[in-house]
Formats: structure tokens, C-alpha cells, sequence
């Protein structure tokens, strides 16, 4: 016990967490919408299934970001 300063934090302050939250959900639900769009598409035969399956991969990462900066950890 020779250091009884505080460690020094990492996590971001209150504010940023939620504008990078909110970010997160925005661009979420976006790529969402656009996989959507896509399987729509792709069912039509419009667009190939790489732009929704993408779409989705790009929107679960999101998803998992955003998870991550709201928990309580």
C-alpha cells in the first residue's frame, strides 16, 4: 500500500457514452433497415445476397458494440 492514489479510469465520461450509444443505434438500425431492404430485394432477384447478409453482419456488430457501452460494467 505504498500508492494510494486512485487508479486512473478508462471509460469514458457519461456524455460521450451516450452520444457513442446513440451512434451506435443509429447506424444499427440502418444497417438493419437496409438488410431488410435487401432480402427484399435479393427475393426479387434485384441485388445478389451478399449486400444483406453483409448488411446484417455490419448491424449484429452494432448491436454487440452498443451492448457493451450501456452495460454496467
Amino acid at each position: 500500500m505504498s500508492d494510494l492514489s486512485p487508479r486512473p479510469s478508462r471509460r469514458l465520461p457519461r456524455r460521450q457514452r451516450e452520444d457513442l450509444a446513440y451512434r451506435l443505434v443509429v447506424g444499427g438500425g440502418l444497417a438493419a433497415a437496409v438488410a431488410v431492404a435487401g432480402v427484399v430485394l435479393a427475393a426479387i432477384g434485384l441485388v445478389g445476397l451478399w449486400l444483406p447478409v453483409l448488411a446484417i453482419i455490419v448491424a449484429a456488430v452494432y448491436g454487440l458494440l452498443f451492448r457493451r457501452t450501456v452495460s454496467g460494467r
